[in-house]
């Protein structure tokens, strides 16, 4: 299985897979037009022509970017297919000298084996200010915010 950009081709499997982990309140929903508009910052993997993972890459500001709707079709996990994904933002990230990646997420066990810490959500202003105040789970959210430090300068910054 390997790692590609997404394709409008793959739009439809894409919006698929995350709708199955939105309706278990895993991940927020994407609507079609959502995933079309921000189809060049999305990555799939791939058996041989299914879509099986899927994750975005989002940029929140000068530093900061965050790991959006990743999702593994549940035959296909515990796979690595996952940490593929985050590891393939993660560099994508570290290429475009972005300092620091966060998740907003209930995978906290998965997202601190890849490297993340918790931190609180109140620390993140370029998120919080930008998504969170339209998200419908705003006054209720439990996701848990993590952050990895890809350049030891973001660290200092804080």
């Amino acid at each position: 299985m390997k790692i590609f950009n997404a394709t409008i081709a793959d739009v439809e499997s894409m919006h698929q897979l995350i709708e199955v982990y939105a309706n278990r309140e895993v991940v927020l929903p994407r609507s079609l037009l959502s995933i079309y508009q921000h189809l060049q910052c999305m990555y799939v993997v791939k058996d041989e022509s299914k879509v099986v993972g899927v994750a975005g890459l989002h940029i929140l500001g000068k530093d900061i970017a965050e790991v959006r709707s990743l999702v593994v079709d549940p035959i296909y996990q515990h796979k690595g297919i996952g940490h593929m994904l985050v590891k393939h933002i993660i560099m994508e990230s570290t290429e475009l000298g972005v300092g620091r990646l966060i998740s907003l997420t209930y995978q906290v066990d998965f997202f601190a084996k890849c490297g993340f810490n918790i931190v609180e959500k109140e620390t993140l202003p370029e998120k919080v200010w930008t998504d969170c105040i339209n998200c419908p789970k705003v006054n209720e959210c439990d996701e848990v915010a993590m952050i990895k430090y890809l350049t030891e300068k973001s660290k200092t910054k804080l």
